[in-house]
């Protein structure tokens, strides 16, 4: 017996379950081409610790839109790899950076990026993937808030 009310949709057409459906294949896809050494999030700070080397903990979790305490969280198991060192500055923020291990990691996973992206997308045509792309990143801006870009629909204060 269906209890749900008339015009609901199915599971598998609401919007937070194709979402979570959509992470979960890209995921799966990331752990095909690079192994479980590395997650995507962690893959994520080491990114952008190559593009802003030096920057604080704060400013890094803002970067990769994850609170201030996972951020730590994955910072202390990244230094503890030997991927980036942490120093300690004023006011107890650490500025971070790769090591020489670190960058190696990224210049091993750089070369199998687009083709994992690639893989991930090839069952929708060019112009498909474009527009995907596109509302994919539309949807996501729409969703920050300018206050806490970590929490998807939060009215700003």
């Amino acid at each position: 017996m269906n209890s749900d009310p008339p015009n609901t949709p199915s599971l598998q057409a609401e919007p937070g379950h194709l979402i979570r459906r959509a992470h979960q294949l890209a995921v799966s896809v990331f752990h095909d081409t690079h192994g479980r050494q590395i997650t995507p999030v962690q893959y994520a700070v080491l990114r952008a610790l190559q593009d802003a080397p030096g920057i604080d903990q704060v400013t890094l979790a803002d970067k990769v839109a994850l609170d201030t305490s996972t951020t730590a969280d994955i910072a202390t198991r990244l230094e503890a790899k030997g991927w980036i060192v942490r120093e300690l500055l004023p006011r107890r923020q650490r500025a971070l950076r790769l090591t020489a291990e670190g960058d190696a990691v990224l210049a091993e996973m750089l070369p199998r990026v687009r083709p994992m992206y690639s893989r991930l997308l090839d069952a929708l045509e060019p112009q498909e993937r474009d527009e995907f792309l596109r509302l994919l990143g539309k949807f996501v801006h729409l969703n920050q808030s300018g206050a806490d870009s970590r929490t998807p629909g939060k009215p700003e204060a």
